[in-house]
């Protein structure tokens, strides 16, 4: 480790909750792709170092918080934002048809009523529009559906 370098804080449990009393604590912003990887180097929000070492598992979730063994330090996982793309449509069964469309890509989608979002993708823009919905660019956190197998999140 160089001079000035800061070690980094190796997380190693997910925790259900910080705990009663309020607790100073990091903040870890990651993609929806970086949120499936349980393990390798991070850097906070702040630009602290971490080395996360978590057991396997499912993803990690916005709001879940990780700990150092000692349980000492605690960080939140965030969602960062993201480049993605907002569909509209003015007829309901558009969008349901995009969304059959999407799925048979494998392309992952956030779903909301009157709404789909998922990571930009210029082909995929193309593609929208040219079956006449609305597509517009969007930064903002990512949170596809976990698929038919994954579990359920609100």
């Amino acid at each position: 480790m160089a001079d000035g370098e800061l070690a980094a804080l190796v997380l190693e449990r997910r925790l259900a909750a910080p705990g009663q009393q309020p607790v100073p604590s990091l903040c870890l912003p990651l993609t929806a792709a970086e949120r499936t990887v349980l393990r390798g180097r991070r850097l906070s929000s702040c630009g602290q170092p971490l080395l996360l070492q978590l057991p396997r598992g499912a993803a990690l979730r916005p709001g879940e918080w990780l700990a150092a063994a000692d349980g000492l330090a605690l960080v939140q996982v965030q969602a960062a934002a993201e480049s993605l793309l907002r569909v509209t449509a003015v007829e309901p069964l558009a969008l349901v048809q995009a969304a059959y469309h999407l799925g048979n890509r494998h392309v992952a989608l956030e779903l909301h009523c009157g709404e789909l979002r998922l990571l930009a993708d210029s082909v995929l823009a193309d593609l929208l529009r040219h079956r006449g919905l609305r597509v517009e660019a969007l930064e903002a956190p990512f949170q596809p559906e976990a698929g038919a197998y994954g579990g359920h999140h609100p």
